[in-house]
């Protein structure tokens, strides 16, 4: 629906300077428009599950604690043990980081996407 109206915008006559200049803003407007509506779409959902979170915390918690109860007791089994844990925690970060891409740590840039529109509606 709200593709059409953008069409719909960009099919508007450009006889006078003042029609020009309004059409152009309306076309902005209306792909900043789109633009919101999609960002608004994709965070709507959650993008992990919060229960699917606690049991895979658990399960790693169950899993590293029983290796570390097996283990013998010296520094390099904790090493590996500790870089394991956050190996495990930075894949974790990493899924969560990436569900969100327009925002956090690591951000997808919008310019790209808004360079293609801009060439497309020429």
């Amino acid at each position: 629906m709200h593709e059409s109206v953008a069409d719909r915008i960009r099919g508007l006559p450009e006889d006078t300077d003042l029609r020009k200049a309004l059409r152009a803003r309306a076309v902005d407007l209306s792909e900043q428009l789109l633009q919101e509506r999609w960002l608004t779409v994709s965070q709507a959902s959650a993008p992990v599950p919060t229960a699917f979170l606690v049991i895979l915390v658990f399960w790693l918690t169950a899993t590293f604690g029983s290796f570390g109860l097996f283990a013998p007791r010296n520094h390099t089994v904790h090493a590996t043990l500790c870089l394991g844990a956050v190996s495990v925690s930075a894949a974790l970060f990493l899924v969560l980081e990436l569900a969100t891409p327009f925002e956090g740590a690591i951000m997808v840039s919008a310019e790209p996407v808004q360079r293609a529109l801009a060439l497309m509606a020429q």
